[in-house]
């Protein structure tokens, strides 16, 4: 299992986690609004108010869900990283496989 973290505009968090979920690539997607990026993009500093996407998957599923992430989301290059999820509860584990 993995966890996935895509930054995103507020305004398109709701519409690309319902993306996420009806594509079958995620079990759970929880957003966090108001993260405050600063990031380098065109040879200098930005600042944006984004939602973070905290998304919930299989390894299986890595590639699909960056693909269909990059077909719907509004930046040139979007954020999609991921983590090894390396323990847990196995009941919430098993969920995720279950329903992805």
């Amino acid at each position: 299992m993995h966890i996935a973290f895509c930054t995103t505009p507020e305004d398109k968090a709701e519409s690309i986690a319902d993306f996420i979920l009806e594509s079958k690539l995620a079990a759970c997607v929880n957003i966090v609004n108001r993260v405050k990026s600063k990031y380098w993009w065109d040879n200098k500093i930005q600042i944006d108010q984004e939602s973070l996407l905290i998304i919930k998957t299989r390894k299986e599923l890595i590639n699909p869900l960056i693909e269909k992430i990059k077909e719907i989301h509004p930046y040139d290059v979007p954020e999609i990283i991921f983590i090894k999820i390396e323990d847990g509860n196995k009941d919430y584990l098993d969920w995720i496989k279950n329903v992805t």
